[in-house]
């Protein structure tokens, strides 16, 4: 049993208006326009040197109902954020709203702190949408926890036979107060340079992972495989 979330003040939404849970704050604004946006372009849930993904457990009955479970209860509750300004009335934020991205994260920074501290299916860090005409449609869900957390902890909220949690890692950021242009095949969640050492060598700040972990789900789907899918 989850033991109960201490009492806490609220984050100051506007503090957090611009990063995702879990970033490190005092790096948020170097990666938002550049190696967050590079990361929402090719969000391609593939293990390498800036990824790393949980390591799949056999199926098993109990893991597959628990799934489904999950999926309904998350599913019922976020019906009513089909109409995104119902999202923006209760405290979900949009993540980089001007960049183009395959899928908008509409964020509850509260929710994200409860997370580290509780689980409750009916209460995503983040809902997922894409731009339609006039708007935005409702596609799915995240949930998050501290990159500091096993995957003991990420299985018994999200079985690891079923999904897979993601970890960015490997970040290379480059030198605080650089004026001349940035070379992002370098820098950044997709850039080339994934080690302290050839970090350092650059001149650059790295960070071993960022953000914390996350897990996609999509209940509107028809199939277990389709709900948990990487995307």
């Amino acid at each position: 049993m989850q033991a109960p979330a201490p009492q806490a003040a609220q984050p100051n939404d506007a503090a957090h208006h611009d990063s995702m849970p879990g970033m490190d704050m005092r790096d948020e604004k170097s990666t938002e326009g550049n190696a967050v946006n590079d990361m929402m372009h090719r969000h391609h849930h593939v293990a390498g040197p800036h990824m790393h993904l949980t390591a799949p457990r056999p199926r098993t009955e109990a893991d597959e109902q628990r799934a489904a479970q999950l999926a309904a209860q998350l599913r019922e509750a976020i019906a009513k954020y089909k109409d995104y300004h119902a999202a923006l009335a209760d405290g979900y934020k949009i993540f980089l709203p001007n960049v183009p991205q395959p899928e908008y994260h509409f964020t509850n920074y509260w929710h994200g702190f409860l997370e580290a501290l509780t689980f409750d299916p009916a209460r995503p860090t983040s809902l997922l949408y894409r731009k339609i005409s006039g708007g935005y449609e409702l596609v799915g869900a995240m949930y998050t926890m501290p990159k500091s957390a096993t995957e003991e902890q990420l299985n018994a909220r999200v079985p690891l036979s079923v999904a897979q949690w993601h970890l960015h890692t490997n970040l290379c950021l480059p030198p605080r107060g650089q004026k001349k242009p940035i070379d992002w095949t370098k820098f950044g969640l997709h850039g080339s340079i994934s080690t302290q050492r050839a970090c350092d060598a650059a001149g650059g700040r790295f960070r071993p992972s960022v953000f914390g972990w996350m897990v996609h789900i999509y209940p509107f789907e028809d199939s277990q495989e389709k709900i948990f899918g990487m995307r």
